[in-house]
């Protein structure tokens, strides 16, 4: 999902999107330390990215919303 899909959304669904990313970035790094390997290790970077994009998407968001 690119940037500009993602600033379409609602503030309630970023922040529910931000939760569900987490959660498998989560499960992600538990896998790859449990395991030492999964399928794509760049997944993790992707994700971790991925949920900074959204929490800067939220912020802009949410300042618009309170200007």
């Amino acid at each position: 999902m690119k940037a500009k899909e993602v600033r379409d959304l609602s503030i309630p669904e970023i922040e529910t999107r931000i939760e569900e990313e987490q959660d498998q970035l989560e499960k992600l790094r538990f896998r790859h330390s449990v395991h030492g390997r999964i399928e794509n290790p760049m997944l993790l970077r992707t994700k971790r990215r991925f949920v900074a994009r959204l929490k800067t998407i939220l912020t802009e968001k949410k300042a618009q919303a309170n200007a």
